[in-house]
C-alpha cells in the first residue's frame, strides 16, 4: 500500500511540529525539514515512529533553491511520492514599527528569501512529483499581519502580505492537480513569540486574552487543526487562506509590540 507522503518545512518546532504529528496520525509517511533546530525536529521523528508512523528529518535551508530541490529528492528517494508540502518554516525580526532606522536590507532580504522565496521554491521542487501521482496539495503559513499591518516588524508584514499573494497565483497556475492554499494564523503563543518578546511575553498575551472574542490566543495544535482542514475538507478549495486568530481581526483591538 502507498502510503501519502507530506513534506513540513520547520516541522521540528511549534506549528510545524503539531502539523506534523497530526498527518502521521492520518496516516501520512512525514518529511521533517529544519534549518537549524536539528534538536527538535529528531524528537519530532522519535515521536511519530514510536507511535508508528513513518518519518525522516532533514536539514535544509528553504531560502537555497537548491536545498529544496534535495529536499524534494529525499522524500522521493525515501516513500516514492509527495502529496502534500506544508510551507511553514519562516522567520522573523522583532522590531518595533516606528523604529525606521533599525530595519536593514539585509533583513528585508534574509525575510523575503525565507518567507516568500523559500515557499516558491518547496512548491517548484514538488510540482513535477505531485503530477506524476495525480495532483497534490500545497498549504502556505501566512499570517494575520499581512492584513493587519500589525506584528513583530514591518518586513515580517510585508512577507506575509507576498506569501499570501504567492498562494493565489500558485494556486491559480498549478490548477486543477495541485490545490494551493494557506492559513493565517494570529497570535501563537510557544517559544518563538516568548523568544522574541521576552519580559513583554505574559503582558502581550494577557492584554490579546482579555480582547479577544474568543478569549484566548492561537496554540500550535489551533493552526495545526486549520491546517488539516485544507487538506482533508473540500476538494472545490484553492487559492484562499484561513484566517485563524481567534477573532483578532474582527476586534478592532491592537496589542503594541513596541
Amino acid at each position: 500500500m502507498d502510503f501519502p507522503v507530506a513534506i513540513v518545512t520547520g516541522g521540528g518546532t511549534g506549528v510545524g511540529r503539531a502539523t506534523s504529528l497530526q498527518l502521521a496520525r492520518l496516516g501520512y509517511n512525514v518529511v521533517i525539514n529544519y534549518s537549524r533546530s536539528k534538536a527538535d525536529a529528531e524528537s519530532t521523528v522519535a515521536e511519530l515512529l514510536a507511535a508508528g508512523g513513518r518519518a525522516v528529518c532533514l536539514q535544509a535551508d528553504v531560502a537555497d533553491d537548491a536545498d529544496c530541490r534535495r529536499l524534494a529528492a529525499v522524500a522521493l528517494e525515501t516513500f516514492g511520492r509527495i502529496d502534500v508540502l506544508i510551507n511553514c518554516a519562516g522567520t522573523t525580526e522583532f522590531i518595533a514599527f516606528g523604529d525606521l532606522d533599525s530595519v536593514t536590507s539585509e533583513m528585508w532580504d534574509r525575510l523575503f528569501r525565507v518567507n516568500v522565496t523559500g515557499a516558491f521554491q518547496c512548491a517548484r521542487a514538488v510540482v513535477d512529483p505531485m503530477r506524476r501521482t495525480g495532483g497534490g496539495m500545497i498549504v502556505n503559513v501566512s499570517s494575520v499581519a499581512a492584513q493587519l499591518g500589525q506584528g513583530s516588524s514591518i518586513p515580517y508584514c510585508c512577507s506575509k502580505a507576498a506569501l499570501d499573494n504567492l498562494t493565489v497565483s500558485l494556486a491559480r497556475t498549478l490548477s486543477p492537480e495541485i490545490r494551493v492554499n494557506g492559513v493565517a494564523p494570529g497570535f501563537i503563543a510557544g517559544r518563538w513569540t516568548q523568544g522574541g518578546l521576552g519580559d513583554r511575553y505574559d503582558a502581550i498575551v494577557n492584554a490579546w486574552e482579555k480582547s479577544l472574542p474568543l478569549k484566548r490566543v492561537c496554540q500550535p495544535e489551533d493552526i495545526a487543526d486549520g491546517i488539516i482542514s485544507l487538506i482533508t475538507g473540500s476538494r472545490l478549495v484553492t487559492g484562499q487562506t484561513l484566517t485563524i486568530d481567534g477573532g483578532m481581526m474582527i476586534s478592532g483591538y491592537q496589542v503594541k509590540f513596541d
